[in-house]
């Protein structure tokens, strides 16, 4: 992770890499509750180009349910983001906050927790789509 998430390339096109993250994500019990396509918003809004680029909002509704109970305004600051957007040479760009760095914004200890667990699954879902193109 670096200051405010981790970032890998995977060797697949954008639409690939979604289906198989939705699979990953699932796996560690998170759901994608919003997908933004800011290539088509942007083309319809203000008729700006720019590369497939996706917004994902993912929650794993236990670890949001244990949040909740102890901040109430943590809500803020769901659901965790997740960016892909095309890299070079048929390649995406997978980005995922860093959950701790959301919570920091708090000053509530025991949310650190949840959010370490959260880290920890979302690093093993993109360790899934980085493992399996090495293979």
């Amino acid at each position: 992770m670096n200051a405010v998430g981790m970032r890998v390339t995977v060797p697949q096109d954008l639409d690939t890499v979604l289906e198989r993250l939705r699979g990953a994500l699932a796996d560690e019990g998170f759901g994608v509750l919003t997908e933004i396509d800011v290539q088509a918003t942007l083309r319809t809004k203000i008729g700006a180009e720019v590369e497939p680029y996706r917004i994902l909002g993912v929650c794993n509704p236990r670890l949001a349910h244990q949040a909740l109970e102890i901040d109430r305004s943590v809500g803020l600051l769901l659901p965790c983001t997740v960016v892909l957007r095309e890299g070079d040479a048929g390649s995406t760009v997978l980005e995922v906050q860093d959950p701790a760095v959301m919570v920091s914004v708090t000053g509530e200890p025991r949310l650190r927790v949840i959010a370490d667990e959260a880290a920890r699954r979302l690093s093993a879902a993109v360790r899934r789509l980085v493992v399996a193109d090495a293979a």
